[in-house]
């Protein structure tokens, strides 16, 4: 069992970079390791520490202005190689949703799997996102999974994203697909027994 995802408000992350593949998310050489632990204190490894280890203070996870549960992303975000472990790093940090006008179609089924909810957005609302976090780091956004909309509660914007029904049943109830299964136990049975 994960935890539930319904309504989410929270404070942002932007990373208004377009093309982020999962290289990038996790670089290859920590791919290693067979369990999820850890994978959150790499994510962007690259990126977040300089040649010699220490943080590099340019980058946004190193600054203290932005924290909360959103990571919102430029175009086309988790592109590349297939690797599961990407979606590991972005929930291991403490994100539970990405916010993106794109997505690759394998990292997006990842992170659904792995209890990250990825929502798309369009062009126009991913701007005014990027535009009022950066001006102001306290404004939220709030995700409401049973409805299936995102609302920029700095400008009351709200739209409607897409979401695969049996997907968004799991993550409201915190199932992966083996969870998902055992809870049809019974019903299996029955429909069994009926052959």
């Amino acid at each position: 069992m994960k935890e539930k995802l319904t309504v989410v408000t929270s404070t942002c992350v932007p990373l208004p970079l377009e093309n982020v593949d999962t290289d990038q998310i996790i670089p290859a050489r920590f791919l290693k390791a067979t369990t999820k632990e850890g994978f959150g204190d790499n994510l962007f490894r690259d990126w977040r520490y300089n040649k010699d280890g220490n943080p590099n203070p340019d980058f946004v996870l190193n600054q203290n202005t932005y924290k909360g549960e959103i990571l919102v992303a430029g175009k086309n975000f988790g592109s590349g190689s297939s690797r599961e472990h990407a979606a590991w790093a972005i929930g291991g940090y403490g994100f539970r949703i990405i916010v993106s006008s794109f997505f690759a179609d394998i990292f997006k089924n990842n992170s659904m799997n792995n209890g990250l909810l990825p929502v798309v957005v369009s062009p126009e609302f991913l701007a005014e996102a990027f535009e009022t976090i950066t001006a102001d780091p306290s404004v939220t956004l709030t995700v409401n999974l049973p409805d299936q909309t995102i609302t920029n509660n700095a400008t009351q914007r709200t739209e409607h994203f897409d979401i695969n029904a049996y997907k968004k049943d799991c993550l409201i109830n915190g199932l992966d697909d083996i969870d998902y299964l055992l809870s049809n136990k019974s019903k299996i049975e029955e429909y069994e027994k009926s052959l």
